[in-house]
């Protein structure tokens, strides 16, 4: 597994580990739950599994034509490191609402297939464009791999917010309030 998608599931792993079912269902109004932050995540690897599968299949890397917005997305995300908040998720990626350890179980499937097919493109076109990410354009294959990274680093630090909520809600003093 490439060094930069094994930090990704490290850092899940981590972020994870010695999770509750409740801590996998818990959150604030309006926000996503643990599980349903590791479903999308699931959603998006897989999804960029196929998406590179496709290209692979055809034969050809894709055109490289990106909009200034685009640009501007990919030198804010990829290149800088920044995962803005507040943006909606593309609907194809919204959690449908499984188990966490549905969750995990399918970012441990998806993961792998994404770190092959990424490889795959990138032995077969080298270092140039393999594919578009719907927000971003194009990318080659270490900014999708910087990508995968970077948008989970952004969805770990909620899970860590949700499970330091639910710690403060377990001390005595805040029951007892």
């Amino acid at each position: 597994m490439h060094p930069l998608v094994r930090s990704t599931l490290v850092e899940i792993e981590r972020a994870t580990a010695g999770m509750t079912a409740d801590d996998w269902q818990r959150h604030p109004d309006g926000k996503w739950s643990a599980a349903e932050v590791l479903e999308h995540l699931s959603i998006t690897f897989g999804s960029t599994a196929k998406g590179l599968q496709k290209v692979l299949d055809a034969g050809r890397h894709p055109s490289a034509k990106r909009s200034a917005a685009q640009f501007f997305r990919k030198l804010v995300v990829i290149d800088i490191g920044y995962f803005p908040s507040g943006r909606k998720a593309p609907t194809f990626t919204v959690p449908t609402g499984i188990s966490g350890e549905e969750a995990l179980r399918r970012v441990r499937d998806y993961l792998p297939a994404m770190d092959q097919a990424i490889s795959e493109c990138e032995r077969r076109f080298g270092s140039k464009i393999i594919g578009p990410h719907p927000v971003i354009g194009p990318l080659t294959a270490e900014q999708w791999r910087r990508f995968h990274l970077i948008h989970t680093r952004h969805h770990m630090k909620q899970i860590a917010r949700l499970r330091a909520e639910r710690a403060v809600a377990a001390t005595p003093a805040a029951s007892a309030k």
